[in-house]
């Protein structure tokens, strides 16, 4: 092994001594970051990101005029209506009756805006049988679900007057309010459950609710901390609702694992008959030092989302990255604080048939690993090839992965009524629930050129066939734009929509709008921001893969000295994330099995998922993979052979590691639990992927790589010798136990 000759304590070492011989102080300067961090984030207040910053190409550029111009779109609803099989048509008078009657009841509500009649504005299907009456909400388009109440009693009231039409409202106002009364208690419920989930587990990890509640209490004030520094670095980078829900996911997970790190190797060293003081500075001189590398390793793949150019994904990488810094640090020198502060009272509130067997081992080995292990290394080779082509196999449907920004039917199914209303309007007008919006701005909007070039746009968008129209304009000659909306052909259909989109882009808007000089037309619009942000995607996905498994490798590498480590470590770690994507795309791509998690095959993945799933993966499958690592080379460094290393790292931590799983799997399936399907999928996705992590990987495929390498596993070419020396801080060598001191004082010091 390189450089296993020396014997320098480290930074964790040296926090978690000193904040155990200076525990109220440390405890101290913890509780007053997170009261101040809090309390500065509260006064400063938090900035959001912008439209334009979360899009990209030419969606960007369109919020960007528009913001500049300072013009606020309101939310535009529209009220279908539709003759029932044998009903009247758009033509006959009771429909005309219908229409009038809407109209005068949206307006009387004082909530609406600019209604137009579908005689006037054209927006009747081509069958005859529906038609749209348009409007805006008055006010801030934000805040329109909260005001589109009466506006919906008032098309249901006429509704009941007319049943031999149907008559509904859609769009954005009407969807958020339905959204938010069917759906809006989800997230909070599920952020809400973690704490409990996660406490349960940890009292039948500990048996004791002392020790169950330290690394809770941690991961809670983590992420309170990391609340208040978001909100002063969004004045920097603006922050959103999306990177808030991910840092307490993340911050939950790796807050409690870090302290479940540490507790158990001090829980263990004392049931080995050492003294408490020592038993902590092992604790922190081994755990903390692996703590440190995973939180490290951890923070270098969150920082890889920093490298998409998307706004909501560098405040996700950023928020994630400070809530795993955070819960280091405070792993590393408050937990130690508090232990030396508890000493033997962290056993304090034993739970029943839950402690004996923890009492006598700590918690030290796992029987049902050591069997496992023992078949494992009695036949490396095959259980290596086994576990490699189970999850080679698992992972070969991600090879025809589609991803695509879920349309509303895909992402909340039908049990909706509002859904089954977007059905029904895309069927009579294809592309008209989410027309493309052009956003033409010009020196003079009302010039003959630009007239002209918008009336050749209306005409050629039908003609080519992107749209069978209306296409509908509305000028604003004061901020010298208009906007165009154009519904595609295709409609939910996001394959032919997005060719729809191309031949507006590449062919029409160059032959009429581009020929006007000064003219900047850039369309928008769900289906085009799905398109950008795909292509946006796309281009990230290289440097950001390279970062993360660089930086990881080199990381790998200084800190156990192998070359081997460091590469088995990469792929180890692609392979489990290999592995979630195959799951991922058989259950919600294809649907099989969907049933099982309560979702349903919706025929492509959501596209910010692959990346943000392979970074949060990468990083918290390091996590498990240095803890186990640095107690195989603890042991080998204390001379045991690389097969009995093996056998003893992985078993003295399989206890650690699969409470620490168990809560990652619970806290994530929860997120899995939720209605809409990007967060089943994200839900699913990481807990299968930890779940295969914590057992296929750490139990099979690790400890079959090692026995086989055997010495070569250590191996570190001698032109490599001259790199900085990060190996981890070792124990030191087992002294002779020690009588056992009078119970009058627990309160220990290193």
């Amino acid at each position: 092994m390189g450089n296993t000759h020396t014997r320098v304590r480290g930074i964790a070492a040296r926090a978690g001594g000193w904040s155990a011989r200076h525990r109220w102080a440390a405890v101290g300067i913890w509780v007053l970051f997170v009261v101040l961090s809090l309390g500065i984030g509260t006064a400063v207040g938090s900035v959001e990101v912008k439209d334009s910053d979360q899009l990209s190409g030419e969606t960007s550029r369109a919020a960007q005029i528009v913001e500049e111009a300072g013009i606020e779109e309101p939310a535009s609803e529209s009220v279908l209506l539709q003759s029932k099989d044998g009903g009247p048509k758009a033509t006959d008078p009771e429909f005309r009756s219908a229409v009038a009657a809407v109209i005068k009841a949206v307006r009387g509500t004082g909530e609406a805006v600019d209604v137009t009649s579908p005689y006037t504005a054209k927006t009747i299907s081509a069958d005859g049988r529906s038609a749209l009456v348009q409007f805006d909400m008055r006010g801030e388009a934000d805040t329109a679900g909260d005001r589109v109440e009466p506006v919906l009693d008032a098309v249901a009231g006429v509704q009941e007057k007319h049943q031999e039409l149907l008559i509904e409202e859609i769009g954005g106002a009407s969807m958020n309010k339905t959204f938010d009364d069917a759906f809006g208690d989800d997230f909070q419920q599920a952020e809400i459950s973690a704490v409990p989930v996660a406490l349960g587990i940890l009292l039948i990890a500990f048996g004791a609710l002392v020790a169950a509640l330290l690394p809770v209490a941690l991961a809670v004030t983590a992420i309170m901390a990391t609340m208040g520094l978001m909100a002063v670095v969004s004045h920097v980078q603006p922050m959103s609702e999306t990177a808030s829900s991910v840092m307490l996911l993340v911050g939950m997970a790796v807050g409690v694992d870090y302290c479940l790190f540490y507790l158990r190797r001090e829980r263990e060293e004392r049931a080995a008959v050492r003294d408490a003081a020592t038993a902590l500075r092992i604790a922190a001189a081994t755990s903390g030092r692996a703590v440190m590398v995973s939180g490290v390793t951890v923070c270098v793949a969150m920082a890889g989302m920093l490298f998409t150019g998307l706004a909501e994904f560098e405040a996700m990488g950023l928020a994630s990255l400070m809530v795993v810094a955070v819960a280091m640090v405070g792993s590393v020198t408050v937990l130690p604080a508090l232990l030396s502060l508890l000493g033997e009272r962290v056993e304090k509130g034993r739970i029943p048939f839950l402690s004996r067997k923890d009492r006598r081992t700590g918690g030290g080995e796992s029987r049902l690993w050591r069997g496992v292990l023992r078949v494992v290394l009695a036949k490396p080779a095959v259980s290596l090839g086994v576990a490699t082509c189970a999850l080679l196999a698992v992972a070969a449907p991600a090879l025809g992965m589609k991803t695509q920004q879920l349309t509303l039917d895909q992402e909340f199914g039908k049990d909706l009524p509002i859904v089954a209303t977007y059905d029904r309007l895309n069927k009579a007008f294809p592309g008209g629930s989410d027309p493309a919006e052009v956003v033409v701005a010009a020196e003079d909007i009302t010039s003959p050129a630009v007239r002209g070039a918008l009336a050749d746009f209306r005409s050629q968008v039908v003609e080519a066939g992107a749209s069978h129209g209306p296409v509908d304009v509305k000028v604003l000659e004061k901020q010298n734009i208009a906007f165009v909306y154009v519904p595609l052909v295709g409609g939910s259909d996001m394959d032919k929509a997005e060719h729809s989109l191309q031949v507006i882009r590449d062919e029409v808007r160059p032959a009429t709008l581009g020929t006007v000089d000064g003219l900047e037309a850039p369309v928008t619009g769900q289906v085009a921001g799905s398109h950008d942000f795909n292509e946006q995607l796309v281009g990230s996905v290289a440097p950001v893969f390279v970062f993360v498994v660089v930086f990881a490798f080199g990381l790998m590498l200084l800190c156990f000295r192998s070359l081997t480590i460091a590469l088995t470590s990469i792929v180890l770690n692609l392979l489990s994330v290999g592995a979630a994507y195959g799951i991922l795309v058989a259950v919600f791509q294809h649907g099989w099995g969907a049933s099982l998690v309560g979702a349903e095959g919706v025929g492509a993945i959501v596209t910010w998922l692959p990346l943000f799933l392979f970074v949060i993966l990468f990083g918290l499958s390091m996590d498990y993979h240095v803890f186990v690592v640095s107690r195989i080379r603890e042991a080998k460094v204390r001379g045991r052979s690389t097969k009995d290393a093996i056998t003893h790292g992985v078993v003295t931590t399989a206890g650690v590691v699969t409470s620490a799983a168990v809560i990652m799997v619970a806290v994530f399936a929860i997120f899995g639990t939720l209605s809409m399907q990007s967060m089943k999928q994200m839900g699913v996705g990481l807990a299968a992927a930890v779940l295969i992590d914590a057992t296929v990987i750490r139990g099979v495929l690790l400890p079959s790589v090692m026995a086989l390498l055997g010495e070569r596993n250590w191996y570190l070419p001698k032109w490599m010798h001259r790199l900085p020396d990060l190996t981890h801080d070792e124990p030191e060598p087992p002294a002779a136990p020690e009588p056992p001191r009078p119970a009058q004082d627990h309160r220990v010091g290193v």
